[in-house]
């Protein structure tokens, strides 16, 4: 099978319009899709009717915080009007929000005005995220690209890197569980934390009820993905997979163009098939 179980819209920071990624879905022969919009699950209101081959997973990836390191967990087969879940949405939406006043403010120290408001003409009327900050500063000019925003302003240790809002590990896996959904813990690898802590991350996550992780992520090397497919083996969690698409013309995060998960996995769809 074909199967990503990670992408965006441009409901939170992805280029497509959720029928637009449908469509893509649909061209790439995917077989199996969850939309995992950042703490919004406002794309599937947006979807119409699909084609009986493709099957559509409900999705959403939460932020969360661990210690002191911000981290993602994807919920997947979630029942989308569940209390549960529509709870965790709003919290995280007044989180986000409050996170993108604390980021325009932070910016407005730096000499940049109106941040918030530049930043939310990027968004489609969904959550404002750092990404749409970027767009905004390379807008007027402060940054000539968005690697550079992320590295000048809003990533890990700089102004607008804020974190601290987010509901911890066993709040964000409660929501997902309760809304009869599998918590993942996605792209293990892109929180540049050390072996030590990874394996521990691990272990927190699965002693809150985490139930898989992404051993694939995007575009990787077979030896990256031979060594998740061991570490997600020795925690007993279940694998899962998915390109993190967010918009054409980026091939390390292609729709559809996920490797097949290593043999020795037991895959996260098992649980719903």
């Amino acid at each position: 099978m074909n199967v990503d179980l990670h992408c965006h819209t441009n409901v939170s920071d992805g280029a497509l319009t959720p029928m637009a990624l449908i469509d893509l879905a649909i061209e790439r022969e995917i077989d199996m899709l969850s939309i995992t919009d950042h703490d919004t699950l406002a794309a599937y209101q947006a979807i119409e009717d699909t084609p009986a081959n493709l099957h559509i997973i409900p999705g959403i990836e939460f932020s969360s915080q661990w210690r002191k390191s911000g981290v993602h967990i994807v919920g997947l087969n979630l029942d989308i009007a569940s209390d549960a879940i529509l709870q965790g949405v709003t919290q995280q939406s007044k989180a986000r929000s409050e996170r993108g006043e604390k980021i325009a403010e932070k910016l407005q120290r730096l000499g940049f005005d109106n941040c918030l408001e530049g930043a939310k003409s990027y968004t489609a009327g969904g959550e404002v995220g750092r990404p749409h900050f970027a767009q905004h500063l390379v807008a007027i000019g402060a940054v000539t690209n968005i690697a550079q925003a992320f590295k000048k302003y809003l990533g890990a240790g700089k102004a607008g890197d804020i974190k601290e809002q987010w509901a911890d590990i066993p709040t964000v896996v409660d929501w997902i569980k309760e809304s009869g959904g599998v918590a993942v813990l996605a792209h293990p690898l892109k929180y540049k934390i050390t072996r030590t802590k990874l394996v521990a991350l691990l272990e927190d996550f699965t002693e809150a009820g985490g139930e898989g992780m992404e051993v694939i992520s995007g575009l990787q090397v077979p030896s990256v993905t031979k060594d998740l497919a061991t570490l997600c083996n020795k925690s007993g969690l279940l694998a899962s997979c998915g390109s993190d698409f967010h918009s054409s013309g980026q091939p390390w995060a292609a729709l559809g163009k996920v490797a097949q998960l290593p043999d020795s996995c037991k895959p996260v769809w098992q649980r719903w098939r």
